[in-house]
């Protein structure tokens, strides 16, 4: 049997009487404010990326988590509700890979009389099929994980022999359906597809689209991060510049992750995500919910807070707030700042476990 990854999470083990929100807007430790809701829908993902997902330890056999053990819809809704009641104005759809559970297109229904901004990130794979639903049912945008535009490098990378021509064809339709512009990640590893940084940005440069070229991190425990498999954000953006003149742009929001750069002729942007070698942290604004309700307050966190057991043991909407907020107010998360290779080796939770 392969071995279980236990999805690391707090246990209560004696009930906790929260204090009663203020009224405030949330703000943590560090004065942060709680904006962005990342929701992972599901723990299951069709690819087998090296860098997520290993095959050999998420193997044929692994055992993932059973249907009754995952929120609903319904839940998921509630949940998100009272978040936006907080402050929250963004919410991200993750998994896994969240167009393997099925009907997320209800999902969307449900969330999109929130008014929030309504995103989603996938692989592409399914795209083709359910771009148009997505969009009917009210996702507004998207971002497509693609780590190459090579078949080969493509089909290794993602470990499930899935086509380049899948996710592009996905690409495209999602386009189509109106969720543009589109957002493209590129986690980029030395040795593996790091020679196909300029290729990527030839690719997408004059489409509108908009590709994000991320620094391979040490999420969970078992894609055997090194720090010499990094290539950092600033040889990315020196090496599109020698070939397509940069200038910096602008974020568009506090707490982006991604350092933007836009072409000087005019043919777009590009953005980079350095997580690792420029930490980010200090404009961090948020919050996980995992896909059986445990809330996470950083991608690299190393314990969780339960929900579920509110959710489902009848708790009122004002208990659950109270459990968020206070939650929040003690968060102090700052691991990109502190990271050495003692830290790389904590074990974390993973990335499928509660999305990127």
């Amino acid at each position: 049997m392969t071995e279980k990854v236990i999805p690391i999470r707090v246990e209560q083990s004696a009930p906790v009487v929260d204090p009663a929100w203020d009224g405030r807007p949330p703000r943590d430790v560090r004065a942060r404010p709680l904006r962005d809701l990342r929701i992972s829908v599901t723990d299951r993902c069709n690819f087998r990326c090296v860098y997520c997902m290993p095959r050999e330890v998420f193997g044929a056999d692994y055992a993932f988590l059973p249907h009754a053990a995952i929120l609903s819809f319904e839940e998921i809704a509630r949940v998100a509700r009272i978040f936006v009641g907080l402050g929250v104005r963004k919410i991200r759809l993750t998994g896994g890979e969240p167009l393997v559970r099925k009907d997320v297109h209800k999902l969307i229904a449900l969330l999109a009389p929130l008014g929030t901004d309504l995103t989603l990130t996938t692989n592409g794979s399914a795209l083709a099929r359910l771009a148009p639903s997505l969009k009917d049912a009210g996702l507004q945008r998207i971002t497509v994980s693609l780590d190459s535009l090579d078949d080969a490098t493509f089909r290794r990378m993602n470990d499930a022999d899935v086509p380049v021509e899948r996710v592009l064809k996905g690409i495209e339709a999602a386009a189509a359906a109106g969720l543009a512009p589109l957002k493209i990640n590129m986690v980029v590893k030395r040795g593996t597809n790091d020679h196909q940084i300029v290729d990527m940005a030839r690719h997408w440069r004059g489409t509108g689209h908009v590709v994000r070229f991320i620094e391979y991190m040490d999420v969970g425990s078992t894609n055997g991060w090194r720090m010499d498999d990094v290539v950092p954000s600033a040889d990315v953006v020196r090496r599109i510049d020698e070939q397509f003149p940069l200038e910096p742009a602008e974020a568009s929001h506090p707490g982006e992750v991604a350092e933007r750069w836009r072409y000087r002729d005019g043919g777009g942007e590009i953005g980079v995500i350095s997580s690792v070698t420029q930490a980010f942290c200090r404009d961090c604004n948020r919050m996980r919910l995992s896909t059986e309700g445990a809330l996470f307050t950083c991608l690299f966190a190393t314990e969780g807070h339960d929900l579920k057991s509110l959710l489902r043991g009848g708790a009122s909407d004002e208990a659950i707030r109270d459990r968020i907020a206070a939650v929040w107010s003690r968060r102090e998360d700052g691991y990109s700042e502190i990271r050495t290779a003692e830290t790389a080796r904590l074990r974390k939770v993973e990335m499928s476990y509660i999305g990127g």
